[in-house]
């Protein structure tokens, strides 16, 4: 499953991948950034002619072309370079940008190294994150869980023949649906979402049953010897169905639906203004 998040460096957008333990950084956003050209795709290809000339004749090889997602929200190849041959790339970009760019590289690149050696110092720092924007350590702790829960279950299905990003989609999918009796898309349209993590804008009760499907799926899975998306699917919905059931009795006893329009920090607004009257 690919790994892509955004990084920003002074307020531009750069798209990053993990590939063989490090980041790897798409060039065409980097020289946007750098010379703010809107014709970066043909500044990379002046640039590559402009380095083989200079005898930077090995930087073909040490180019990947790997999957980043677009504007149009689809994956496409893309030329990306980890953090050394980056170095050698801005080196030949004229830019004033460049020095505290370079900076800002190392340190980006440097924090994955951290987190290999050390993976505390990731979670540590989306702990540190999550608090930034106000969670409460409550709603932070069950996040986590839930983080390392999805993680026990994708490493499942990678061992389960589960390869694809859209089948790691459906079979989430398959969960959540059984779960919340809605698709993830559904859940996202409730809360006014567009491309935020549905997660992120979870409320207590929301993140527990995710975390109650994902981890059934998981103990099911196991328990099926599920092989092949096909019948990984079977399993996901099983899984999902545990935290449905489990879901349906809570809104029976308590006649409040689980699935909220609203998400934690809004929730935890409303906490705050009635304990102030």
């Amino acid at each position: 499953m690919t790994d892509t998040q955004l990084a920003v460096f002074k307020g531009k957008k750069i798209r990053r991948t993990i590939h063989k333990n490090e980041w790897w950084f798409s060039i065409i956003d980097v020289i946007e950034v750098l010379t703010g050209t809107e014709r970066p795709r043909k500044y990379w290809n002046d640039l590559k002619k402009k380095l083989a000339d200079e005898g930077y004749n090995e930087l073909s090889d040490k180019i990947g072309q790997l999957k980043l997602r677009s504007a149009d929200r689809k994956l496409y190849n893309t030329d990306c370079a980890n953090t050394e041959t980056m170095f050698r790339i801005i080196q030949s970009i004229p830019s004033p940008k460049a020095e505290p760019f370079k900076r800002w590289l190392a340190k980006v690149g440097y924090e994955r190294v951290q987190e290999i050696e050390d993976p505390e110092l990731g979670t540590k720092r989306t702990r540190a994150l999550y608090k930034a924007k106000g969670y409460s350590d409550d709603w932070i702790e069950k996040r986590m869980r839930g983080i390392a829960i999805r993680e026990e279950l994708t490493d499942e299905w990678k061992k389960r023949d589960v390869k694809e990003k859209k089948e790691y989609e459906i079979l989430t999918a398959e969960i959540a649906k059984a779960a919340f009796g809605v698709t993830p898309g559904q859940h996202k349209n409730l809360k006014g979402l567009k491309r935020q993590n549905l997660r992120d804008h979870m409320t207590d009760l929301e993140l527990i049953f995710s975390m109650l499907g994902e981890a059934a799926t998981t103990e099911i899975t196991q328990a099926d010897d599920a092989k092949g998306f096909s019948e990984n699917k079977k399993s996901a919905r099983k899984g999902g169905d545990v935290a449905g059931k489990a879901r349906k009795d809570l809104e029976k006893k308590t006649g409040k639906r689980v699935v909220s329009d609203e998400n934690f920090l809004t929730t935890q607004e409303k906490k705050k203004r009635l304990k102030g009257k």
